[in-house]
Formats: C-alpha cells, structure tokens, sequence
C-alpha cells in the first residue's frame, strides 16, 4: 500500500476495529493467543533482558562521569535514574526491541500466508483470518509487552546497581530507590505499553496481509512492518509522555 502517513495510519485503525469486531464475532482460541505469548515472552525476553542491561551500563557510566565535576556523589543520581528508566527508557527501548523481532515474525508469517493464497482458502473454509490469524497475536502482545517492560526495568536498574558498587565503589544500592516513583510515572509507563502492544502486530499485520507477488513482497513486507512498528512505538511515547505531562501541570 502506497500513501502517506495519515493513509496509513488510517489502514492501521481500520484493521484494529476490523480485529476486534472479528474476535467478537468468532471469538478467539486460547490455545493460539497462549502460543502467542510464549512465543514473543521466549524470543523477546532475552533480547531486552541483554539489552536493557547494557544500555543501563553505559547510561551510569556517563552519569559517574557527569556527576564527578558537579555533584561528587553518584548516589544521589539514583532515585531519579530509576524513575526516568521505568517512566520512559524502559517501556521505548522494550517496544522498540519487541517490535523488531515480532514485527519480522508477524509480517513474514502472514506475508508467506497471502502470497501462496492461504488467506483465501481460510475464508473458503468459513473462517475469518482476523480472527484466527491477527487477533491472538494482538491480545498476546497488548499481554506480554507490559512484562517485558519490568524485565527491562529489572535489567537496566540492576546493571547500573552492579556497575556503581563495583566498577566505581559508591553506593549502587541508590539506584533501586523508586522514591521519586509516582503514580502518574507508573501509568504513563503502562499507558505506553499497552498502546505500543497493540500497535505493533496491528502495523506488521497489515503489512503482511497486503503482500502480493514472491519471496520479495514478503521480504518488503518484513522490511516496511518493522520499520512501521517501531516508528509507531516512538510516535506513542512521544504523544503519551507529552499528555501526562499537560496533565501534571495543570494539576
């Protein structure tokens, strides 16, 4: 599909209201939203867990650097790392990661699917492919993308932790102090997640179900989806982070 931004992003919400009108239409089978789930938990969880951890290394390890020449003592950086991981870092990068492993594999999966006519003889045989193919992946994502958020946040805070109290010998307890933790910070950061779970099998999907041709309409499937996803994910962020922030200062 050609078009802008705002055609696309029209198709997306067609699709999303076409899903939910098909799954409560025909319902959904627990088994395949299960096999979803474990699915994106086995092939995301270590990607985020690994890269939560390293980019919490490196994030401390520039703010040791800044805090050396104005405040002296790291420490006092830890309760608001931890609430800028868990209210924004977190929730991107795990969104972001997620969705360039699931959107890859929801785009491919239905792209291969609509190249060799599969999608037809779905509907010839009284099914909806919505149903069967789009909304388990969509209720397993909107599921596990909220957990794959506190692993990165155990992953990011944990590095950190580790890296101030043995690399620089201070106080890495400092950074598992949810203090400055509220409540607005917890459900922005769920807010986020839940939009950003349902926006990426949504954009890889309709990617996938739109490939026409060979191996290389799938391959471009693949390619546009993921691209799609993730730029989805950081315009949520951005639009999320920019309500609660009017929201709290008008409060």
């Amino acid at each position: 599909m050609t078009g802008g931004p705002l055609r696309v992003l029209g198709a997306q919400t067609m699709l999303f209201a076409r899903t939910v009108r098909a799954a409560a239409r025909h319902g959904v089978r627990r088994r395949e939203v299960l096999r979803h789930m474990a699915e994106l938990g086995t092939s995301s969880a270590l990607l985020i867990a690994v890269g939560l951890f390293f980019f919490g290394v490196v994030l401390v390890t520039i703010a040791w650097a800044q805090a050396r020449k104005y405040f002296g003592n790291i420490a006092v950086l830890g309760p608001p790392y931890f609430q800028l991981i868990l209210r924004e870092f977190s929730p991107i990068m795990a969104a972001v990661l997620a969705a360039s492993r699931q959107g890859a594999s929801t785009a491919a999966a239905l792209g291969a699917m609509s190249v060799n006519e599969q999608l037809e003889a779905l509907e010839l045989s009284a099914a909806d492919p919505l149903a069967e193919l789009v909304a388990p992946r969509l209720i397993a994502s909107v599921l596990v993308l909220p957990l794959l958020t506190v692993l990165g946040v155990v992953a990011a805070t944990s590095s950190a932790a580790l890296t101030i109290t043995f690399a620089f010998q201070n106080n890495g307890a400092a950074f598992l102090d949810p203090s400055l933790v509220t409540t607005g910070d917890v459900l922005s950061a769920l807010v986020k997640t839940l939009l950003c779970g349902a926006f990426i099998p949504i954009a890889a999907s309709l990617r996938g179900l739109q490939a026409q041709g060979g191996a290389g309409a799938v391959g471009e499937a693949v390619t546009v989806g993921v691209v799609e996803a993730c730029m989805g994910c950081l315009l949520i962020d951005f639009l999320v982070a920019a309500a609660f922030f009017i929201l709290s200062a008008q409060q």
